[in-house]
């Protein structure tokens, strides 16, 4: 208590023999939550009970400073961190529940997800490998499991494809291509940019959905080339590619919606894609990887990032 020290030293007239029970409730919740309730109640002889009834009538609000705290985190995150990731990043000693009733105070809510879909499915035109994967999105190390999928973003003057390689160790996007044309090309140099950054004899498996992208012939022949194992989904079965469906819809509940991607020019949403792929791998931490980002996470565990 060096800060009760600290008030009688410097003015005489703050003996505490001479505060009344509202002074003594004051100097409490000045100090706390630095010192507990009861050191205090103790030190400064009033019993729990008085405590509690002049601190309702004061109307102090205890959590004050760390309103201020939730709402500037929350700005941070540019509205994309729900109460879980807000507490994280404080590394506050309160509880969920008590961000989480902040946060609902001071109408704070994360962007909620809208559900649309691109598909490139065609047809059966060539014969689709096993799902190996089998809806497993875990692995041990990096580059064991890939995953990768395309998906439509809307512009002022038209849309904008992304095709992302996502490693199921910790969710880090390999690699990735954006551009104006959901065609062969897209796919392909994306897969030759994520081949592009396997160390030594890596092999991974790579599973996608049964888009046309993943059946012609210039995505097989870079498959055969790097020496990768195809996986596939299966027909008209989204969950078996859930996790890359996820990224895609964290992306545009996270940015995409509320930043209103659709009123920017293409070449601007090409910009703003590669901005939210920084901040997702280099950023964003997940409770899985211990409130890490998957860089984070890597350079923790002494891996490359």
């Amino acid at each position: 208590m060096r800060e009760v020290v600290e008030v009688v030293k410097k003015d005489p007239g703050a003996d505490l023999r001479r505060l009344s029970n509202r002074e003594k409730t004051l100097l409490i919740d000045r100090l706390r939550p630095a010192y507990s309730l009861s050191s205090m109640t103790c030190l400064l002889a009033i019993a729990p009970s008085s405590y509690h009834y002049h601190h309702a009538r004061l109307g102090v609000d205890k959590y004050a400073g760390l309103r201020a705290e939730v709402a500037g985190a929350f700005a941070d995150s540019k509205g994309r961190y729900g109460y879980r990731r807000i507490k994280a990043v404080l590394k506050t000693g309160v509880s969920e529940k008590v961000v989480r009733r902040i946060m609902a105070e001071e109408g704070l809510v994360a962007h909620v997800p809208k559900r649309r879909r691109y598909s490139s499915y065609e047809g059966e035109t060539t014969p689709a490998p096993a799902n190996l994967v089998d809806r497993d999105f875990t692995a041990e190390r990096p580059n064991e499991k890939w995953l990768t999928d395309i998906s439509e973003i809307k512009a002022r003057d038209g849309k904008v494809y992304l095709s992302p390689m996502i490693d199921c160790f910790d969710g880090k996007i390999v690699a990735y291509t954006a551009g104006f044309s959901p065609n062969a090309e897209l796919a392909n140099r994306m897969l030759e940019k994520a081949a592009s950054t396997l160390p030594g004899n890596a092999r991974p498996l790579v599973h996608s959905d049964r888009g046309c992208h993943y059946r012609w012939p210039g995505w097989l022949g870079l498959m055969e080339r790097f020496g990768l194992t195809r996986s596939m989904s299966a027909k008209g079965c989204s969950p078996d590619n859930a996790a890359a469906e996820g990224f895609f819809g964290r992306m545009k509940t996270e940015a995409v919606y509320p930043e209103k991607w659709e009123e920017h020019t293409r070449n601007e949403v090409l910009a703003l894609v590669d901005e939210y792929i920084r901040w997702y791998n280099h950023e964003r931490i997940k409770q899985s990887l211990g409130w890490m980002s998957p860089v984070q996470y890597r350079q923790s565990q002494g891996m490359a990032a």
